[in-house]
């Protein structure tokens, strides 16, 4: 997730003040569920926070227009 620099030059942590809300079937959950228990991970909302943002800007970067097209 990026974040702004502050004066100093680190990175201020903007606060989240947006909630969306997203329905999984009993598949799905199971399927985020297991994969945080195999590696570990304690805050599932973070994991799937920066997964979606992370396939957004791959997209995003794939989408952008070059310089020969």
């Amino acid at each position: 997730m990026q974040q702004r620099p502050s004066s100093s030059g680190k990175f201020k942590k903007q606060p989240r003040t947006h909630r969306v809300t997203v329905m999984l079937n009993d598949s799905e959950l199971r399927t985020i569920t297991r994969y945080c228990e195999r590696y570990k991970m304690s805050n599932r909302s973070d994991m799937i926070r920066q997964t979606l943002i992370r396939t957004i800007l791959k997209r995003f970067d794939k989408d952008s227009p070059t310089l020969f097209d």
